[in-house]
């Protein structure tokens, strides 16, 4: 027959005696342990409407807003504004250089900072307009030492995408070039780590654009310009991507210059972005800009062609209504374009971080590809295509992915200032 539980006690002992039964509290805890609360979120996530996902993006997006001043808003939406149309812009008018007779790789890349004095126009009123704004030139020997090496890799960069359009359509070209979102985001993160997170979704989106790249490359023979190489179409596609890497490259450093002297500079001891001081943009682009223009009119002068081809060129040329007027139009809007493009890729390194600016360096190779496609009837193979619709891919898994991962981070900040309250 079975004991009786009150029997049990009987022969361990009352409580009062030393073989008694001793009594133990268990602590039962209030609240769940992280990686139970989030096998719980996981949970009730499939449970979450449509409505209410888009409530809480609307919340996260009106928060996010509501955190910085209107004008800061303005000037990143303008930054990339202008990112998004004056690159396009002068992408295309480097192959309508080629196409209307230009051949000199040096003079393209020196007519792209040739317009260093536009950002310099545009201090003046910055200075008098924005509240706090005052000139921090001139600046330190070790500034001007990182202005200098900011330009001559600005050189070298704007001398690498001119051999490629010179052997790549348009198109091509561009597509290429999307391999700069993965060089911004693993340099970003090496050289300014405090702004630019590399997540499971920056990965994904780097291969992903890598395997459009490599796509590109399989399909180098349908759309090879006649006169073209494969030696030289080889060399095009390999500057190309060289270019980007370079472009991801000065995106970092340029970032690190804002963070490390120009926002001191400028009265910021901790780094951080304003509206107030985006006059620092104008200041370290003209300062890069004229840096970049006197060693590309050095390497013009000793190493390619010399300032007199620049007359025989207009002579022969045939686009844009031909001549010294066509010529001068195309360099000037060349010039023009470039320029505004730097100034907005600039500013949203400043305003946003490398990967930001990278991303939208990315955005800017449909708007290429289709653009070049209806105006200088570049060939559009399935492969071209494939890779495409591959890179936008990549560029939204990493919107996705960002977005999901800041959420993440709001949400275990509020997590932790609860329990810390409590």
């Amino acid at each position: 027959m079975a004991r009786r539980p009150a029997e049990d006690m009987e022969k361990h002992g009352g409580d009062g005696g030393g073989n008694g039964l001793r009594h133990h509290a268990i602590r039962i805890p209030l609240t769940a342990p992280a990686p139970v609360a989030a096998m719980e979120e996981e949970w009730e996530e499939p449970n979450v409407s449509l409505r209410q996902k888009a409530s809480k993006i609307i919340s996260a997006s009106t928060a996010a807003y509501r955190s910085k001043p209107g004008s800061f808003w303005a000037l990143l939406v303008l930054s990339a504004g202008a990112m998004l149309t004056a690159f396009p812009a002068s992408s295309l008018l480097s192959r309508l250089y080629y196409n209307g007779g230009g051949q000199s790789k040096w003079i393209l890349s020196w007519s792209a900072v040739a317009g260093w004095p536009i950002p310099a126009l545009l201090l003046l009123p910055c200075y008098l307009l924005l509240d706090g704004a005052s000139p921090t030139w001139p600046p330190p020997p070790r500034l001007c030492l990182w202005y200098a090496l900011l330009g001559l890799l600005s050189a070298a960069d704007n001398l690498m995408y001119a051999w490629a359009y010179a052997y790549l359509p348009a198109s091509t070209a561009s597509l290429v070039a999307a391999s700069s979102l993965a060089f911004s985001a693993v340099f970003g993160r090496l050289i300014v780590k405090a702004k630019n997170r590399m997540g499971l979704s920056t990965v994904n989106a780097i291969v992903v654009i890598t395997a459009g790249v490599v796509i590109v490359a399989l399909d180098s023979g349908s759309d090879r310009y006649p006169g073209v190489t494969s030696k030289q179409y080889a060399l095009g596609f390999v500057l190309d991507v060289a270019g980007s890497a370079l472009h991801g490259l000065i995106f970092a450093l340029s970032e690190l210059a804002f963070v490390t002297h120009l926002a001191a500079a400028a009265g910021n001891n901790d780094g951080g972005a304003s509206s107030s001081r985006f006059h620092v943009v104008l200041e370290q682009q003209v300062a890069v800009s004229l840096s970049a223009f006197a060693f590309t009119s050095a390497g013009l002068a000793a190493f390619g062609e010399g300032f007199g081809a620049l007359r025989w060129e207009a002579a022969v040329f045939s686009a844009g209504g031909g001549g010294k007027a066509g010529y001068a139009m195309v360099l000037g809007w060349s010039a023009a374009t470039f320029q505004l493009g730097v100034l907005g890729a600039t500013g949203v390194v400043y305003l946003g971080s490398t990967v930001l600016a990278g991303v939208l360096n990315a955005v800017r190779v449909p708007v290429t590809s289709v653009a070049a496609v209806i105006w200088f009837h570049d060939p559009m193979s399935g492969f071209k295509i494939l890779s495409l619709v591959i890179t936008v891919w990549g560029f939204g898994s990493y919107v996705v992915g960002h977005s999901g991962g800041a959420k993440k981070t709001s949400r275990d900040r509020s997590r932790s200032g609860s329990q810390t309250m409590s």
